[in-house]
């Protein structure tokens, strides 16, 4: 009797092996299957049950993806300079505050360095006032502290002269507690 034990345990892992290989999830996002009426399942891995072994996909198309991500060049590229016009109008939509965040920046003029990166991250109320400092995320490797600063700080003052937003209700609150990265880069041609 024992003899068919380890037969049995090897029939089952290779069954429960199978039965993985068969219920795999499609690993690209948003992909649908062909469906049949005759299907036993749904076509799209979004369907969640306590009877399904795996993880459920949730299929929901975000524009902007969860975290706000900006990159605010010192010189934009010619055929970005629309990007960089301020909006005529309360802050509506996620590009009107994009294109806002845009045009408060204002780099330093002394102790600037060409191609220097700084990223802050920080979020704004429903008023359009920050809910706290930015927060510095990245900077160039092996600049100087003084430099740092001097970006940072002017960081801090472009964003304080344009506080605060006006916002409409709606954006204000969809953004509150949001958090928003910013990456600057000085692109400029300092020195010449």
């Amino acid at each position: 009797m024992w003899r068919y034990v380890p037969v049995l345990i090897l029939l089952a892992i290779s069954t429960v092996a199978a039965d993985a290989r068969h219920r795999q999830i499609n690993p690209i996002p948003f992909s649908h299957e062909p469906c049949s009426v005759l299907d036993s399942r749904p076509c799209t891995p979004s369907f969640c049950s306590v009877l399904q072994h795996g993880p459920c996909i949730p299929e929901i198309d975000y524009p902007y993806g969860e975290n706000l991500q900006l990159t605010i060049e010192s010189v934009p590229p010619e055929a970005d300079r629309a990007k960089y016009q301020k909006p005529d109008h309360d802050l509506d939509t996620i590009g009107d505050l994009f294109a806002e965040l845009r045009t408060c920046w204002s780099p330093p003029s002394d102790n600037g360095r060409a191609g220097m990166q700084m990223s802050v991250r920080f979020s704004f109320n429903k008023t359009g006032g920050l809910v706290g400092p930015p927060r510095l995320t990245f900077a160039t490797a092996g600049v100087p502290a003084d430099t740092r600063t001097t970006y940072l700080n002017a960081i801090n003052a472009s964003l304080n002269a344009c506080l605060p937003l006006k916002f409409t209700s709606g954006l204000g609150g969809a953004l509150a507690g949001r958090p928003i990265a910013i990456r600057y880069v000085d692109n400029r041609e300092l020195g010449k």
